[in-house]
């Protein structure tokens, strides 16, 4: 008798889908899910992801079809998919491309309708109507209706019409720009994921290419791909960064991998404001209110050029007042880079409609097998906490949150960690400024936060890259874009309550590829019982959904005596212990791992 294995999905009337972790056809069920559905929930047996408008929105316009959706729900679901499931994926995917937004041969904008019933709705009162200029009936055209909109109008109304549940494929092109000659050194070969997403992005198509937003992990070289973007489209460019340190890094690939000189790049940050045909910025110089006797409004600075190609650095951190600046700029090219598309304000919609749709992603786990990432193993470890003292007891969240990651004894766990991983660059990344001093101070290790100066950041930065400096404590201020190549163990010991978007940035500190074994260790350290434990939760679904498995270790014990800490799979005999006898948590109660 031959006995079949059941299948791993059971997809739910409301668009959830459990996916069975033991099943042996967890992992390609897993792949096919993360194309066009959001991973919500890891228990204990299940992973729950949930189908979408905008995950499906996505998938469709990266070339998936509703019926590739469906086929691949009958194939993996344990039981039949629900008919109301089948029926919003054919309506929601099928709604993308029914609207455009087209250019007029005499060069004004339309908004053209290819859906009759969805047309209907543009002659009732609605939010968005007001951003229509008026309906177009010089040149009908059977089964499309058009309606004339003003360039100031095309991302708002994209947002508006997102908002009625209304995709818009914008096809209305851009505008070349001033022209800037750029090519790639010599010596710069793109890998060919790379390749595959530069063509991704512009599709050799001047109307369906041009603005999107391509989604590597770190360490996978989005930098790279933005240069070679920059090459193909051969104009001028506005680079906008999280900071002045991803500025700064901008710069020095920009020289090493171009032929572009000093004199072509300027840097737009709090401290110059030196415009050039490549100007690199901050999102919070851009964010600024114009402030004192003579205030400067630096937004101008997306008009004050005529940019060819904008591009967002970790753009899923664009910040709110600038979401309203991007809306006005839609005839420039937008290229959005970032390892994760996650939002922490749910404004994922905006990125879809005023920088564009997704247009190309590549999973973190298949480019570690290709080892272009460093292979990295995840592991938590909890350590025992009292919620008995009066600061947790009688806190609100943030209070009791913060009692819970700055728990004194993650410092000597972290002192044991650091003797664990001999010989190998270590990075300590908090968020706490206090706590970050004390383990710096503990470890006899630098520290880099906010009010260290850049010059400071930068003797700091070479000095850990050459090995000078095998420990280095840093603050938020390295969740994004540090070239720390060598960099092989990251200790988190405190992060932004239950931040994926970070948890995934602060991975990816240790994922550039190295010579020799090709491996990374990512620990983090949380407090339990605790409200640290569901904030945590939740920072791990994102790498989860990757592939990554997460091994958590669990402490016990509570003695000032000497002692050692030895946690599996780590290179370590122990180290003695401080001489002022801080406490030392001794062996391990169990471990578990998550995959």
């Amino acid at each position: 008798m031959t006995t079949t294995t059941p299948n791993p999905l059971t997809v739910q009337a409301d668009s959830s889908v459990l996916l069975e972790r033991t099943s042996p056809h967890f992992e390609a069920a897993r792949d096919f899910l993360a194309r066009f559905a959001e991973l919500e929930k890891c228990l204990d047996y299940y992973f729950t992801y949930k189908i979408t408008k905008l995950s499906l929105w996505n998938a469709a316009s990266l070339g998936l079809t509703s019926e590739e959706v469906v086929a691949g729900l009958n194939e993996y679901s344990r039981y039949p998919v629900p008919t109301i499931v089948t029926t919003q994926i054919r309506d929601r995917m099928g709604l993308y491309g029914k609207i455009r937004l087209v250019r007029a041969a005499d060069g004004s904008e339309r908004l053209e309708v290819l859906d009759p019933a969805i047309a209907a709705h543009f002659h009732k009162p609605n939010d968005f109507r007001k951003l229509l200029v008026r309906e177009d009936l010089e040149d009908p055209t059977p089964g499309i209706a058009r309606w004339v909109v003003s360039c100031e109008a095309r991302g708002l109304l994209k947002v508006a019409l997102m908002k009625c549940g209304l995709p818009v494929e914008d096809l209305a092109g851009y505008v070349d720009g001033d022209s800037f000659p750029i090519a790639l050194a010599a010596d710069v070969k793109l890998r060919s994921y790379q390749e595959d997403a530069v063509r991704g992005f512009h599709l050799n198509d001047p109307l369906r290419g041009g603005a999107g937003v391509l989604v590597l992990p770190c360490g996978a070289g989005k930098t790279i791909i933005g240069l070679a973007l920059m090459s193909y489209y051969q104009t001028k460019t506005l680079i906008i960064t999280p900071n002045v340190l991803s500025a700064r890094q901008w710069r020095r690939e920009i020289l090493a991998k171009t032929n572009c000189s000093e004199q072509d790049i300027g840097e737009y940050s709090g401290a110059s404001k030196d415009i050039r045909p490549i100007t690199i910025a901050t999102y919070q110089i851009l964010s600024a209110k114009p402030r004192g006797k003579n205030p400067v409004n630096h937004r101008e600075l997306f008009n004050r050029e005529n940019w060819g190609l904008i591009i967002y650095d970790e753009v899923h951190l664009l910040p709110a007042p600038l979401f309203q600046m991007t809306a006005g700029i839609q005839a420039r090219r937008r290229l959005g880079l970032t390892a994760t598309l996650v939002r922490e304000d749910n404004r994922e919609g905006d990125v879809f409609c005023l920088i564009g749709p997704k247009k190309f992603e590549v999973p973190w786990k298949i480019l570690e097998a290709q080892g272009w990432i460093a292979k990295a193993c995840c592991k938590e470890v909890h350590l025992p906490f009292d919620q008995s003292t009066t600061e947790y007891v009688e806190g609100n969240t943030h209070a009791r949150f913060r009692a819970a990651a700055t728990n004194p004894d993650k410092i000597a766990v972290v002192e044991q960690l650091v003797a664990q991983h001999p010989g190998e660059s270590i990075l300590v990344i908090g968020m706490y400024l206090d706590q970050l001093a004390e383990v710096a101070k503990y470890l006899g290790a630098p520290l880099i936060d906010g009010q260290v100066p850049q010059l400071e950041r930068d003797r700091l930065l070479a000095e850990f890259r050459s090995g000078q400096s095998p420990v280095l404590v840093i603050s938020r201020v390295g969740n994004f874009s540090i070239d720390l190549p060598d960099a092989s163990v990251a200790i988190e010991i405190s992060g932004l309550f239950g931040s994926r978007q970070e948890e995934a940035q602060r991975l990816g500190r240790i994922l550039r590829p190295k010579s020799g074994r090709n491996t990374a260790t990512f620990y983090v350290l949380v407090s339990s019982p605790s409200i640290e434990e569901r904030y945590n939760y939740n920072r791990q679904l994102f790498l989860i959904e990757q592939g990554y498995e997460y091994e958590i270790i669990k402490l016990v014990g509570d003695t000032e005596d000497a002692g050692e800490l030895t946690v599996p799979g780590a290179n370590c005999t122990g180290v003695e212990p401080k001489s002022d006898g801080a406490r030392n948590r001794s062996l391990i109660d169990y471990s578990l791992t998550i995959r």
